[in-house]
């Protein structure tokens, strides 16, 4: 079926730190404050993403971003409507999972409708700069009717309270926009894989009429499950909102949450038709920050334009039962391998380079719910580590699959060579000798799946890496942990 057109943009470049270049309007290699603020506008107006994600969680929240980018971009925003041509979303804490940042959500919403005032002195119209949130780590459905009924009833409501002889709308104007639409990041193997039940209780109780998006973690799911086994994951949620739209008869617009490193999405600027064509339903795919800023400008442009210009269709037929038996398998496999390699990690985490000056919404691994007892870092950090050690991530888990097992995955998924090999090429053997003896075989067997070139330079720094770590050299070892990013084109 097509698509009737929604004003919803096809990216949405977000705030991940996955970049090991800086971008030029920053003199610190850990971007904060005001250079977000430029960020926005340079999304908006050289690489032509008509959406960027703002982060309310885990940083001082700047309620006033909408005043700042009209002031000091006014040229650009009087031809271009906030809200309207190019949008902001906001990413806001969950209360239900981060008890320490709940209020955050309240100023955060509570702010909405002066930036609609600041808009509208702008503008001289009601357009809403701001109208659409993204919930992270939604589990429940009832976590979303939670803020738009309070938003409706205790925001926007309280402007027919009485004070005295007056109404509050009386005393202080207007409350805009009455609504806003929730968007739910679902990042939990259950609810990826049931996401209608999120939705459609959602769609019902809202009784929403034109389209709801719906977004879908790439990154945490591959650090908790393993790569493929989201991959699975995501093939099967995608088939699953596809049917919850034709049983609704509203559009529902995915969103894929995926990042530069193959263990994240490999979705990059120079891989960007493979990516939609493994997901031909995603509406909406993330510009992390390594796709903005450690690719050839030009290259970023091409790609974006090309996604602005492609329309979303039908997404890849899957046997639900048949990839939940792969996946459970994987994932078993892959937990058990990162157990053997966990203090690894560790050991290497410390050294790599930040690139944001926040600390990124916590993710299910604030507290390491399903890795068991395992502590591990974000999944960015946990990509660099094991990228540095010249181990790519991707490959843990694989050994387990059987040649039926293989078959039916390329399949489904026809990127899983090209995939395995952009990973593959960063595979160390001379290192994997650190390791213990079980995972090795496992690793060897894994990268027997598929004909690959080694990147020599990267597997020379690597190999520098190794030594820095065990002379304990730690200045030395952040600098070439970077220069390894450098040459993938991402960080982690």
């Amino acid at each position: 079926m097509g698509m009737p057109e929604h004003n919803v943009s096809r990216t949405m470049s977000t705030q991940h730190p996955d970049n090991v270049n800086n971008p030029f309007f920053s003199d610190s290699p850990e971007l904060a404050g005001e250079d977000e603020i430029k960020e926005v506008f340079y999304t908006y107006s050289h690489i032509h993403s008509r959406e960027q994600l703002w982060d309310c969680e885990g940083k001082e929240v700047d309620n006033f971003v909408i005043k700042k980018l009209l002031s000091k971009y006014e040229p650009y925003f009087s031809r271009h409507k906030l809200g309207k041509d190019v949008f902001l979303t906001l990413r806001v804490p969950n209360p239900s999972i981060e008890k320490s940042e709940a209020k955050i959500l309240l100023e955060t919403l509570e702010s909405i409708p002066r930036n609609f005032d600041a808009a509208k002195l702008f503008y001289n119209e009601d357009i809403a700069p701001i109208f659409e949130i993204a919930l992270p780590m939604t589990t429940d459905y009832r976590e979303l009717v939670r803020i738009a009924e309070y938003y409706k009833h205790h925001v926007v409501g309280k402007q027919h309270h009485k004070l005295g002889d007056i109404t509050i709308k009386e005393w202080i104007g207007h409350f805009k926009p009455e609504t806003l639409r929730i968007i739910p990041l679902i990042e939990t193997k259950e609810n990826i894989l049931n996401p209608e039940k999120i939705v459609e209780n959602y769609i019902r109780e809202e009784k929403i009429e034109d389209y709801q998006r719906v977004w879908l973690a790439r990154s945490d799911p591959a650090l908790n499950y393993g790569n493929l086994a989201t991959v699975l994951m995501l093939k099967v949620s995608f088939q699953k909102l596809h049917e919850l739209q034709k049983r609704v008869s509203i559009d529902i617009l995915p969103i894929l949450g995926c990042g530069s490193a193959p263990f994240r999405g490999n979705f990059k600027p120079t891989n960007i038709k493979n990516c939609v064509k493994g997901y031909p339903s995603v509406y909406t795919f993330t510009l992390q920050s390594a796709f903005k800023y450690d690719y050839n400008i030009k290259d970023v442009t091409n790609a974006v334009k090309f996604l602005n210009e492609s329309k979303p269709s039908n997404p890849v037929d899957v046997d639900e039962r048949r990839c939940t038996a792969i996946i459970e398998k994987l994932m078993k496999e892959y937990q058990k391998e990162v157990g053997l390699i966990v203090e690894f990690i560790n050991n290497i985490t410390p050294y790599v380079p930040s690139r944001r000056k926040r600390k990124l919404h916590i993710g299910l691994f604030g507290y390491s719910r399903s890795v068991g007892e395992l502590k591990l870092p974000r999944a960015i950090t946990f990509c660099a580590a094991l990228y540095s050690y010249g181990l790519p991530p991707e490959i843990l888990g694989l050994s387990v699959l059987d040649s039926k097992d293989i078959d039916y995955i390329k399949d489904i998924y026809a990127n899983f060579d090209n995939d395995l090999r952009d990973s593959l090429q960063y595979l160390n053997e001379n290192n994997l000798k650190i390791f213990p003896q079980e995972i090795i075989k496992k690793i060897e067997a894994a990268a027997k799946l598929v004909d690959y070139d080694t990147d020599e330079k990267h597997k020379k720094i690597t190999s520098i890496i190794l030594d820095d770590l065990k002379r304990k050299d730690y200045m030395q070892l952040s600098e070439n942990i970077a220069r390894a990013g450098f040459v993938r084109g991402f960080l982690g």
